[in-house]
């Protein structure tokens, strides 16, 4: 079919001056028409293309139309190619025999009874070109269909190795799906344990700081509160790791050149794994920094380093590199990283183990050899962080763990966290503390009273609240965050709007808390030291009387 024969209008009207008056009707309206002598031209001018017919009914009850129904019948299958029939006046359907005859026949035919108004023969014109129109649409769809058809043929030359490898990814996806939501359940029961944990151990650490301080003159008493803290203290650290695979710790992460980072635990790492393994560290100078917890960081590379060594009991080494590298990984979102690998010639893993590796509490070593965590708080962190944790193995030829930690823009911060710390406080406070739990608030009213402070307790934030607004008078308020019925952070809230100047420290067992209200207040993690109470009030009271002090100025 010729390209500009496709809408023009064919008209076959051989008897009188209709053809003539039908073409320069369409002609004003912009249709393109060809008249036909008879019906051989008008099946000639079918087959070289057209959008519509035009034709007399005495045209047709003349001729032979054994061809014309032939061409009709023989239509691809997205034509229907329509005909309009100009018919005699009074000659309807229910009075013309020969036009139903005429009507089963064409099929898509529209009659136009004569004489006809141009703009009747100009929107049916219109009307069967939008329909043709359509049909050439149909056509091109189906064009399309056929070399899909054609291109997944010749796919299928190959079907079984392409079904294979797609079932292979839907097995690998599904397996994925039920390994995260397994380390999502586990993570809410670490979560939640932590905190009890934190809530326990609070009260426990206060109450040792305090029986030490008051015990100094007696060496035996001190030794065994001393070792009642450093077993707490290492409780503690058990508690950390299980946030860290919870991604409940409360990070404080802050632009750090990993370069430095890694050259600075050069020595630390180098006496943890001992003489009979080599330690190689490769690190560029140039890396860019990543937003990380630099404590954190230290301690997941440790553990890292100590599994690596417990993987090569007869000596081995451990080799340490670091580079910028682009992430290709569904587990994270695109862009640069920092990856740090940490690859040892150890004993290595077979597939079973490799898979359960960052789950907390597996271990293969001994009993009392390893609590199972230190994976697990290097992949806690490494999520938390915006980042994941690879671990590539293989039985016999050692393992690498990869931590990928997102680039920071911003230049590292170079500067050093001094502590403050006063041993008594810098004036007469009154503080309100706020918890729920009875142990961990008389024990740390008993640190605050201790240093010096006077305390005023309160079970819930509703009582906080009622003594507010009763008229008692504080410096400071002090108070846990996981509280029944209201949470630190909205008792926080309705504080400020009665009392906005006054400071507030929330105390959290984990940290859940990363936008709204709660992540502007000062916060202290559980468990907690005396000293580390003692700075945050101070700070606290010390910022609140120089804020004074400048609205008086």
């Amino acid at each position: 079919m010729r390209g500009d024969f496709a809408e023009r209008a064919l008209i076959l009207a051989p008897a009188g001056r209709d053809a003539a008056i039908a073409s320069g009707v369409l002609a004003e309206a912009g249709i393109r028409s060809t008249i036909c002598g008879d019906i051989a031209a008008l099946l000639l001018g079918l087959d070289e293309g057209a959008g519509l017919s035009i034709v007399t009914e005495e045209a047709l009850l003349r001729a032979d139309l054994h061809g014309l129904s032939k061409w009709i019948s023989s239509q691809p299958e997205w034509s229907d190619f329509p005909f309009v029939l100009l018919t005699r006046r009074g000659g309807g359907l229910e009075r013309n025999p020969d036009a139903v005859r005429l009507l089963r026949m064409l099929g898509n035919v529209t009659f136009l009874e004569r004489p006809f108004h141009p703009t009747t023969l100009v929107s049916l014109a219109q009307s069967a070109l939008r329909g043709r129109r359509r049909q050439y649409e149909a056509r091109a769809r189906l064009v399309d269909l056929r070399q899909r058809e054609d291109e997944l043929r010749r796919a299928n030359e190959t079907l079984e190795a392409r079904v294979e490898e797609r079932t292979r990814e839907h097995d690998q996806a599904v397996a994925q799906l039920h390994e995260a939501q397994k380390l999502e359940t586990l993570g809410q029961l670490t979560g939640g344990v932590a905190h009890d944990f934190n809530n326990l151990l609070t009260p426990v650490i206060g109450n040792l700081d305090l029986l030490r301080r008051k015990l100094a003159n007696d060496p035996r008493s001190s030794r065994l509160v001393e070792s009642a803290l450093q077993a707490a203290g290492r409780a503690a650290t058990l508690v950390q790791r299980l946030l860290a695979f919870a991604r409940r710790q409360d990070l404080q992460p802050r632009a750090v050149s990993i370069s430095s980072l890694l050259e600075g635990m050069a020595d630390m790492i180098s006496r943890s794994l001992g003489p009979t393994i080599d330690v190689d560290m490769i690190i560029p100078s140039d890396l860019p920094a990543a937003r990380v917890d630099p404590n954190q960081l230290e301690l997941a590379l440790l553990n890292l380093a100590v599994n690596a060594r417990d993987a090569m009991p007869g000596g081995g080494r451990l080799t340490i590199t670091a580079d910028k590298a682009t992430a290709a990984s569904p587990r994270i979102a695109a862009g640069d990283y920092v990856r740090i690998s940490v690859s040892d010639t150890g004993v290595g893993m077979d597939p079973l183990t490799l898979s359960r590796a960052i789950e907390p509490f597996y271990t293969t070593k001994g009993v009392g050899k390893g609590t199972g965590l230190g994976l697990s708080m290097v992949h806690g962190l490494a999520a938390q962080l915006g980042g994941m944790l690879d671990i590539r193995s293989m039985p016999g030829e050692g393992t690498t763990a990869e931590i990928w930690l997102p680039v920071s823009d911003a230049a590292p911060d170079t500067t050093e966290r001094d502590r403050l710390d006063p041993a008594r406080p810098v004036r007469c406070a009154s503080i309100l503390l706020v918890d729920d739990e009875e142990l961990v608030r008389r024990g740390t009213a008993d640190m605050m009273q201790d240093i010096g402070y006077e305390v005023i307790e309160a079970g819930s934030a509703s009582e906080a609240l009622r003594l507010l607004q009763s008229g008692i008078e504080v410096d400071l308020i002090v108070t846990d965050y996981l509280m029944p019925a209201m949470n630190g952070v909205d008792l926080a809230v309705q504080v400020q709007s009665i009392a906005p100047d006054l400071p507030i420290l929330l105390i959290t067992g984990y940290s859940t808390i990363s936008e709204g209200p709660g992540a502007r207040l000062a916060r202290l993690a559980k468990p907690f030291r005396q000293v580390d109470l003692a700075d945050k009030l101070a700070a606290l009271l010390n910022r609140s009387d120089t804020n004074r002090s400048g609205e008086l100025a």
